[in-house]
């Protein structure tokens, strides 16, 4: 693990996949870690395996008036943040044709996963502008920048994560703030597995077939303990993993 010693890291969608991922990997190279979620018994699992270096709070970060006072509460235990991992996000409808997807799942995918990209890095950006060196990271996709999606919504939402990324890293580097989008493949979080049985279900394919090749969530962990590293100041731009 990268040296996160003296280090403030928040990591959004903290309490499985991706964003518990990259807390362990930061809180092993001993950063604090400021873990959000909406899962309560998840952030507290993570917070108990970690008791001197994890905070957890339960933040809905679609909600504008809960990441507010998530920042607020924030500024009263410390002054500033050197990175943010944005790693919360869902995946519904997935398999479904654009003419039957619903409406109220477009939205409630769009506000979570762009909407919620956007209040994080709204709300982060004072925060991370106090350190030397800032890093925030975005939680993009393959799906939607590089290709397709099994989701309509879920591929939208994540090309235009890709998009507020590229926007914001020409917007804060005068202000010392390194932004990257982390494009994922194909891994075995939660989100994913979910999606990986409904294929299995309706193509009548084995979960084991199906499960194979799908990454270890803990190599992109440690991919991001690394970007919010200072080793990391000479990368730039987006960043594609297995």
């Amino acid at each position: 693990m990268p040296d996160l010693k003296n280090k403030t890291i928040l990591v959004t969608g903290a309490a499985s996949g991706i964003g518990r991922a990259a807390a362990v990997c930061c809180a092993r190279g001993g950063a604090k870690i400021i873990a959000v979620d909406l899962d309560t018994a998840g952030i507290d699992a993570l917070a108990a395996e970690f008791p001197d270096n994890t905070i957890g709070h339960s933040v809905d970060v679609q909600d504008a008036s809960s990441v507010a006072a998530l920042f607020t509460q924030i500024t009263q235990s410390t002054n500033h943040l050197d990175g943010v991992i944005h790693a919360a996000g869902i995946l519904e409808g997935a398999l479904t044709p654009v003419d039957e997807f619903e409406e109220l799942t477009w939205d409630r995918v769009i506000e979570i996963n762009l909407k919620g990209s956007f209040l994080i890095s709204k709300h982060a950006v004072p925060m991370l502008e106090k350190s030397d060196d800032a890093v925030l990271i975005l939680i993009s996709s393959g799906a939607g920048v590089k290709g397709g999606s099994s989701s309509v919504a879920y591929g939208s939402s994540k090309g235009g994560v890709h998009g507020l990324s590229l926007v914001l890293a020409a917007q804060l580097a005068a202000r010392n703030i390194r932004v990257h989008a982390v494009c994922p493949g194909a891994l075995a979080t939660p989100l994913k597995l979910r999606q990986v049985q409904k294929s299995a279900d309706q193509s009548g394919q084995s979960m084991d077939e199906l499960t194979a090749r799908l990454g270890d969530p803990e190599g992109v962990g440690k991919i991001l303990a690394f970007l919010v590293s200072d080793d990391a100041d000479y990368l730039r731009g987006t960043i594609f993993t297995r």
